[in-house]
């Protein structure tokens, strides 16, 4: 196996990118070639592939009828020869603007140059006439420039709107550019270069500031990496474009699949660059898993088909370089507060319209509920009063059970009473004790000769007789089961499968992971949505312990000491199920995210006791129990799971939605691949 370094970037589908923008001399060609060259060593330094300037960086963009000047345009060749020749031990593309003669006009042109040659020049589709710009009185239309070449520096190299540089050797990183206005109409060029198969976009801007422009800029950008499903690089002038009518803001901006990932200030006095790692490997995943991609690609096969690719090998450093981009500790719980907020609105809203209407649907039965003071069934009642509420229904309908058993702390059945008593719900206690020890000795189980054998048969008595209980007592009174378990469950299988808390007529929390929950209770609590009496109570149960209480004994039983942090089991089932990442990136991206506790943000309202930093070890060992889990044993427990709401865009584990798997599949493919990087293996034996 050969030898990789797990902390690379580029080991883990990554590629460096960044938005370069400066002071730029007017119509004086060698400064601004030096100016290119100081931030393409800088980004060489940091480890950057591709580094985007601003349009017609070597001369200014804003120079007007300067531009038919023979002694400017020989100026900027002899610049870009310049760059060219210092790029020659530099690691990163340049995508350098400058304007070329060709043919009998001059063009506004993205020059990309690597490591002391030209790999192609792109002409400006669309300049543009109107209002403040004048451009087709010196640019020619590049729009219908395709197939040709251009003589540049005493070489022939490709000329068009129709060429894709791709590294060989960093799969995924497929580099198109555009130009400035080329952004703002209808159809881009770099929809159909996506289509064909660019998975970098550029822009070269020399975009002059007006009040408002910045945010359409932004709107741009952030619209063509979601549509196109890619990344999204674009540099603007700045500081010494020409002020006789206009003024510049130096805007520099990374998005990638809708996602700002860096940006610099407005208004720059000198160099600014925004640098981030683009995940090439997530831009792919998505385009497998949208079909509707490629068929619009076949749609435009026509155009998209004759793309040009001219092929280079980057030889990226396979050293530490850090990862320069944002990553939540929780991706289902966003830290920023006010999209956090959102996104309980919507998740609580979702949950409780779900559930009214399927009460409606069915002719208003009632619900039954097993409440047993934990996070899960605490969180699915408040929504159950809230859809009756929302229903003009008395809460009474709600008919709430605790189902005491042999571990049952009186912490949680006081809490679990406190609950029902403050909502005015139905509330009674039915004890399930003398009917699992009735079961237990009929079944011969050495737990009923005294002996304090505490095995799954012994907690799963307990789990079934609950569900058992639930079901017979919705026949009686005419309700339906409420689901309680929650997708963190779901994914590990952490649940008692048939009548047990795997199953329920309905079940409000199958699409909401267990790290969400917690936040879900602290934002019903911190809008208001019940009184003070509930909200303190709710409060008492966000600080208990998450158990299953089965087993007997001087300590609580610990969920998560068994089979690991919800922390990092949920961070490992985001980038399953939303991007089917390999483990080893996996690892790769929770070392960063939760190896340092104080580095990064958390979600408002976090403990300040939990925050808490797990090494690599830990990280590998519990990847490999949620591989096992999760590829190798669970999925039969899914594929019988009720009905229920999708909730988060992280996605479902319905059979019936996001997640269609066999129920006899094995975890070796996974396991194997936690394998290829030495210090995994090494943190997962230690």
């Amino acid at each position: 196996m050969p030898s990789l370094n797990f902390s690379s970037i580029y080991q883990h589908g990554f590629a460096r990118v960044a938005a370069c923008t400066g002071h730029t001399v007017i119509a004086d060609a060698p400064a601004n070639a030096e100016a290119v060259l100081r931030h393409a060593r800088r980004c060489a330094d940091e480890g950057v592939a591709v580094a985007v300037f601003p349009e017609m960086v070597l001369c200014g963009y804003s120079i007007e009828d300067l531009l038919l000047q023979d002694a400017l345009l020989d100026e900027v060749e002899a610049a870009l020869a310049t760059v060219v020749e210092g790029s020659a031990e530099l690691l990163p593309i340049l995508v350098v603007g400058a304007p070329l003669r060709h043919r009998n006009r001059v063009y506004n042109c993205a020059v990309i140059v690597h490591r002391g040659r030209i790999l192609g020049v792109v002409p400006k589709s669309y300049p543009p006439n109107y209002r403040e710009f004048y451009e087709r009185r010196q640019i020619g239309d590049g729009a219908d420039e395709r197939g040709g070449s251009i003589r540049v520096g005493g070489e022939s190299v490709p000329f068009g709107v129709d060429l894709l540089f791709e590294a060989a050797d960093v799969p995924g990183l497929v580099l198109h550019a555009e130009i400035c206005e080329d952004m703002w109409v209808p159809v881009p060029p770099s929809a159909e270069a996506a289509l064909a198969g660019a998975t970098v976009l550029v822009n070269l801007s020399g975009s002059p500031i007006t009040v408002g422009r910045a945010e359409d800029r932004k709107l741009l950008c952030r619209s063509a990496s979601s549509r196109c499903l890619a990344a999204y690089v674009y540099a603007a002038a700045g500081l010494g474009e020409s002020t006789t009518d206009l003024s510049w803001d130096g805007q520099t901006m990374i998005y990638e699949n809708g996602v700002l990932l860096a940006e610099t200030e407005r208004f720059p006095l000198g160099d600014e660059y925004a640098v981030a790692d683009v995940d090439l490997d997530l831009l792919r995943q998505e385009r497998l898993r949208m079909g509707t991609f490629d068929d619009n690609r076949r749609t435009h096969a026509a155009r998209t088909g004759s793309f040009r690719t001219v092929s280079f090998e980057l030889d990226p450093p396979l050293t530490d370089l850090g990862l320069r981009r944002r990553l939540e500790r929780f991706p289902f719980v966003p830290a920023d507060a006010d999209r956090l907020a959102q996104d309980c609105f919507e998740a609580y809203n979702i949950q409780v319209q779900g559930l009214q209407q399927r009460l409606a649907s069915i002719g208003g039965a009632k619900v039954v509920i097993g409440v047993s003071g934990g996070l899960d069934s605490t969180h699915a009642l408040i929504v159950a009063a809230r859809a009756m509420d929302r229903a003009g229904r008395p809460r009474s309908d709600i008919l709430a059970w605790t189902l005491p058993g042999f571990a049952t702390s009186d912490h949680t059945k006081d809490n679990a009473h406190a609950l029902m008593r403050s909502l005015g719900v139905t509330a009674a206690e039915l004890d399930i004790t003398p009917t699992a020890r009735l079961m237990l000795q009929e079944m011969g189980h050495p737990f009923a000769s005294g002996e304090p054998v505490y095995d799954v048969t012994f907690e799963n008595v307990q789990a079934g007789l609950r569900t058992d209980y639930l079901f017979r007592l919705a026949n009686q009174r005419g309700g339906i089961v409420l689901g309680t378990g929650d997708l963190s469950e779901l994914a590990l299988g952490w649940s008692t499968y048939g009548v047990g808390d795997q199953m329920s007529h309905y079940n409000v929390n199958g699409g909401v992971p267990k790290t969400l929950i917690q936040h879900l209770i602290r934002w019903v609590i911190s809008s208001g949505q019940f009184g003070d009496e509930t909200g303190k109570t709710l409060a008492a149960i966000l600080d208990t312990e998450i158990s299953p209480e089965l087993v007997p004994g001087e300590e609580m039983q610990s969920t998560e000491s068994k089979i690991g942090p919800y922390a990092l089991h949920d961070f490992t089932l985001f980038h399953v199920l939303r991007y089917g990442f390999r483990p080893s990136k996996i690892a790769f991206l929770a070392w960063h995210a939760w190896r340092d506790a104080d580095a990064g943000e958390w979600p408002p309202g976090f403990p300040d006791a939990k925050r808490v930093a797990y090494d690599l070890p830990e990280i590998a060992k519990w990847l490999e129990v949620f591989c096992r889990r999760y590829f190798g044993f669970a999925q039969f427990k899914r594929s019988a799971m009720p009905n229920g709401p999708k909730v988060s865009a992280g996605g479902s584990l319905s059979p019936r939605g996001d997640w269609r798997a066999p129920s006899d599949s094995s975890a070796r493919a996974w396991l194997r691949d936690l394998e290829r990087f030495e210090e995994l293996r090494a943190a997962a034996s230690s």
